[in-house]
């Protein structure tokens, strides 16, 4: 696979590429209710020990929730295969190492439906933040993750991180 012509920030949406941050995010749509409740815990559940992870710059324990086959898309960045993206998380959190890098989920956004014989797919909006010059820079975007269930074992098989 040839090398794309974008950096893996980039691919990834976050903070350090944004052009206008510091607003205040978005209202949150009405939640629709979910149509499998156990599900939706399944999927909050791990989209929130996923973002652990994240947040304390766990690269190791962050790669776990990712198929080797993951396919991440960016409106801005293209595609990115899984090395790429974890070398991209890898240098993120070297190049953020004391600048508050940090993911939350939009309250209110989370959605999760299933997709029989398959897992799961997982809509939502998040907030990027870190500190620039002393003041947080942040950014609100939607995300679709597919979750992927295997021998009891749940992983992200494709991302799709769009209106940056």
């Amino acid at each position: 696979m040839n090398k794309p012509p974008f950096s893996l920030p980039a691919v990834l949406g976050l903070p350090l590429l944004l052009s206008a941050c510091a607003t205040a995010p978005p209202a949150a749509p009405a939640p629709h209710p979910p149509v499998d409740a156990a599900l939706y815990r399944t999927i909050a559940r791990l989209d929130s020990a996923m973002f652990v992870a994240f947040n304390q710059h766990d690269a190791a324990k962050l790669q776990t929730f990712f198929a080797e086959d993951l396919e991440f898309y960016h409106d801005k960045g293209g595609l990115a295969n899984f090395g790429e993206t974890m070398q991209g998380f890898r240098r993120m959190f070297e190049q953020n190492k004391t600048t508050g890098l940090n993911r939350q989920l939009v309250p209110g956004t989370l959605e999760v439906f299933p997709i029989k014989g398959y897992g799961a797919v997982e809509t939502y909006q998040h907030r990027f933040c870190h500190q620039e010059n002393g003041k947080d820079d942040c950014g609100t975007f939607r995300n679709m993750m597919v979750w992927r269930l295997r021998d009891g074992q749940w992983q992200v098989t494709r991302v799709v991180s769009y209106d940056h």
